[in-house]
């Protein structure tokens, strides 16, 4: 509890006398790794930590080590504003073919349907027959095991893929906040409980802050 306490109160000094001065810090996990963030700011006994590319870890201070002002000031990186735009205009929804069937099963599992539909443009931009290096398919990227899991006989039939993705998510979401829920359907949920939030891969950040973003339009 005390080491507890002395990381908040050294991570608020930080906080409160040197995001003013600098573009950017690095967060110096314990575990090793390192990751750039705009800023940091605490919130009860947890730490929240904005990310450069938008979006925000919800994060236990126990796990980071140290937070430093990054002395190398860098804008955002000029590439990454296209795709913002181009996620802006495929926002309006899905193929009406798929439209049924996501309102039917996100009423059935009480999921809200937006979600569900920011998950399928995000995971497949509602390709169904996309399929990942790392062998995730159809409209929500099921995995074979989670495919397996849910009796999905064939993982590229829209209907039976968004019914099983759609009962992996609300199965997240019994158990963790929609940020996380949304990290674990990526990542794993045993590296959202290792990190204690967010994992601190890119990949994964993107993701959950893509999702939320067409989520909330």
């Amino acid at each position: 509890m005390v080491n507890r306490v002395r990381i908040l109160s050294a991570l608020t000094f930080v906080l409160v006398f040197g995001v003013s001065q600098a573009r950017a810090e690095i967060v110096y996990f314990s575990t090793g790794r390192t990751l750039s963030i705009k800023e940091h700011r605490a919130e009860d006994d947890k730490l929240v930590l904005s990310l450069r590319a938008g979006g925000e870890i919800i994060c236990d201070p126990m796990l980071i080590d140290r937070i430093v002002p990054d002395e190398v000031p860098y804008p955002e990186p000029e590439v990454e504003k296209p795709a913002v735009v181009v996620a802006q205009a495929s926002a309006p929804g899905p193929p009406v073919k798929y439209g049924d069937i996501i309102e039917k099963v996100s009423a059935e599992q009480d999921v809200s349907a937006k979600l569900v539909r920011a998950v399928i443009q995000v995971e497949s931009a509602y390709h169904e027959r996309a399929r990942s290096p790392k062998g995730a398919m159809g409209l929500m990227q099921l995995m074979p095991a989670t495919a397996k899991q849910y009796a999905v006989a064939d993982p590229y039939d829209p209907a039976s893929n968004i019914e099983a993705g759609v009962k992996h998510l609300k199965s997240l979401l019994q158990r963790l906040p929609v940020a996380l829920a949304l990290a674990a359907y990526n990542a794993g949920e045993a590296a959202v409980q290792r990190f204690g939030g967010i994992p601190p891969y890119r990949e994964t950040q993107d993701y959950v802050s893509r999702i939320l973003n067409l989520a909330n339009r």
